[in-house]
């Protein structure tokens, strides 16, 4: 599994770490011991990052199970604080204070049964005032790094200007962003934009929706959007017109779309959501195994 150094962080993670919304039961059921026996197997194929998630259906509690009797040193563990509306009840307030943001984190790890986050990353928050501001959750999980909790803070979130604020605080250290750079569209990762800010500070970087919940895998993309609950149309049709594209050429489209990505270096890891043993064997040998040369290049060229 080809890895990369995570910015500042200085962790070690594979391209594409592993994203527990795979089996929190949002896109279909997984069993406590399938996804139990779907972590062990990940970990020897060296996706041994777990991207985690309150927000991710009932996914903390398998990921639990998952790491019972794993060495903590084998494992990299991202968490989340989750400041949207989602399922499985939890209410979190919109605008958390620093002992919000402390009592989540300290529950969190409770729950998973570790003692520290490589990572804490603050979810969708609505309005960054009162999370960059005083007493606000960022100020809290600062002082959680500074006692060892929490290993490095970030940001998860869509909007540009969201991450500009972040990353001007200094403060970051990893971040993610999402449907901003796959084979659909490339904002993110264009000059002047929010990757290139990043790597400007060493900011780690994750990039999300690299195969849009499932319609840049090759697979049947009707379904795959049902699946995925995609419903963006315009989305779909260039995405029929890219798998014909592989299929006339022989190459898997899931390669094109991971390779695509891990080829800008800025972006150190590329999280999917693994919902059974062969989505997971299939995602590693599509960033594993090289593309015919001029592919990319071929793609690029072809204007889809």
């Amino acid at each position: 599994m080809p890895r990369r150094r995570w910015g500042k962080s200085e962790l070690s993670i594979p391209v594409i770490p592993f994203g527990t919304q795979g089996f929190g039961n949002n896109f279909g059921p997984v069993a406590d011991q399938e996804a139990v026996g779907l972590i062990h197997h990940a970990i020897e194929l060296g996706v041994n990052h777990f991207d985690c998630a309150r927000c991710y259906g009932d996914s903390l509690g398998k990921l639990a199970l998952g790491l019972r009797d794993v060495p903590r040193e084998r494992v990299i563990v991202s968490g989340r604080l989750c400041l949207h509306q989602h399922r499985n009840g939890l209410q979190q307030p919109l605008a958390p204070t620093a002992d919000d943001a402390r009592r989540d984190v300290e529950a969190q790890l409770e729950l998973l049964g570790i003692d520290y986050f490589d990572a804490f990353l603050i979810h969708d928050p609505a309005d960054m005032g009162p999370v960059l501001g005083p007493n606000g959750s960022l100020e809290g999980l600062l002082k959680l790094k500074d006692e060892g909790v929490v290993r490095n803070v970030g940001f998860g979130m869509r909007p540009f200007e969201a991450h500009r604020q972040a990353l001007a605080t200094e403060a970051v250290d990893v971040m993610l962003t999402f449907d901003h750079f796959n084979l659909l569209r490339s904002e993110a990762a264009e000059p002047g934009g929010i990757i290139e800010e990043a790597a400007r500070q060493d900011v780690g970087v994750l990039n999300g929706f690299s195969i849009m919940r499932g319609i840049l895998t090759g697979a049947d993309v009707d379904q795959a959007a049902a699946k995925g609950r995609f419903r963006n149309e315009a989305d779909i049709a260039r995405a029929k017109q890219m798998r014909q594209w592989a299929l006339d050429r022989g190459v898997s489209l899931l390669a094109v779309a991971l390779q695509y990505c891990v080829r800008d270096e800025r972006v150190q890891g590329n999280p999917l959501g693994n919902q059974n043993v062969q989505d997971l064997e299939q995602n590693v040998a599509a960033v594993s195994t090289p593309l015919p040369a001029g592919v990319l290049d071929d793609f690029v060229a072809a204007g889809l």
